[in-house]
């Protein structure tokens, strides 16, 4: 069996970004030599998040609106925040979003469902984070 990791590095500018990652795991399953396994890849920070779902941008936003719903930003109430911390919020909407996806790899390829595509979310950016890519199998 074969097994190759790889670290994806992440800035983002904002507090908040959804970034399509795909071609970079694609490029780490070429790369493994892998032709039928499975790809894990999930968020090296406890305030971000890796999904599966469709690149469309309206969809995005409306991501984005329903987590500041459910765990809104500006909420003075979160008790992590007597730590001195300000991302309570953020800590909430990773457990909303998941921390991983393990998709498999067929053929030397991802295998994906119709419009799936694997995202980065970020929820309390500005600085550098990782994203951990494991390829197993033959």
């Amino acid at each position: 069996m074969r097994s190759h990791t790889e670290y994806l590095w992440f800035e983002t500018k904002k507090r908040h970004e959804y970034l399509n990652i795909t071609p970079q795991v694609e490029k780490a399953v070429k790369k493994s030599g892998v032709h039928e396994g499975l790809c894990l890849v999930n968020a090296m920070h406890i305030t971000a998040s890796v999904f599966i779902n469709d690149d469309e941008p309206g969809l995005l936003r409306d991501f984005e609106e329903f987590l500041e719903k459910t765990a809104p930003y500006d909420v003075k109430k979160y008790r992590h925040h007597a730590t001195g911390e300000d991302n309570g919020d953020s800590h909430l909407k990773r457990q909303i979003f998941g921390r991983e996806v393990v998709v498999a790899v067929t053929q030397g390829k991802l295998d994906f469902g119709p419009w799936e595509q694997i995202f980065y979310g970020e929820f309390d950016g500005r600085r550098k984070k990782r994203v951990l890519v494991k390829i197993l199998g033959e």
